[in-house]
């Protein structure tokens, strides 16, 4: 099969354009001054509203930059941490989807509001896990969460592909 050949197969095109976006997102965001202008900021945006739903929930945090702490446990928000790389992910895979632009638009803002809530409930619980169940923290971080918020952003895509991007059109 040609290149040519290929790249007119819409399952080739996407590959390569998500791909793409994918790869060129992930250097950026890797750059120091865009990690000191931006990243950094959003993962202590992230620590604040953490900070805020646990006070709503009768906790006693503080915030100081990316730590949220109350007299009964600590942690620290970090770029991995953020949701930044689900959402990133979830960015690629709709620009690279072949949808018109006003539903890119809608699957980028409303993933990216969705992939901030749930990152939100995993902080806080995790949190909680850290208070009550201390030796279940660092699984419930590494293998619990991590996977729940990637699988959240993939099944959110889909979701945003199946009922936005492209309703009424099927696989055969």
């Amino acid at each position: 099969m040609r290149l040519g050949e290929l790249w007119r197969r819409p399952e080739a095109r996407f590959l390569v354009l998500f791909l793409a976006v994918l790869g060129s997102s992930f250097t950026v965001i890797a750059l120091r001054p865009v990690d000191t202008a931006l990243v950094a900021p959003y993962t202590a945006f992230v620590a604040r509203l953490s900070g805020s739903a646990l006070r709503l929930l009768g906790e006693q945090a503080t915030v100081v930059g990316c730590v949220v702490s109350s007299p009964r446990f600590a942690v620290t928000i970090f770029n991995g941490c953020n949701g930044l790389i689900t959402s990133l992910i979830f960015i690629s895979g709709v620009l690279a989807f072949p949808a018109r632009w006003s539903a890119k638009v809608i699957g980028v803002v409303g993933g990216l509001l969705a992939i901030q809530v749930i990152n939100l409930v995993r902080v806080v619980s995790l949190f909680y896990i850290g208070i009550y169940f201390p030796a279940l923290f660092n699984d419930a971080h590494i293998v619990v969460w991590q996977s729940v918020v990637i699988l959240a952003g993939v099944a959110l895509w889909i979701a945003w592909a199946e009922l936005i991007a492209a309703p009424g059109r099927r696989a055969t």
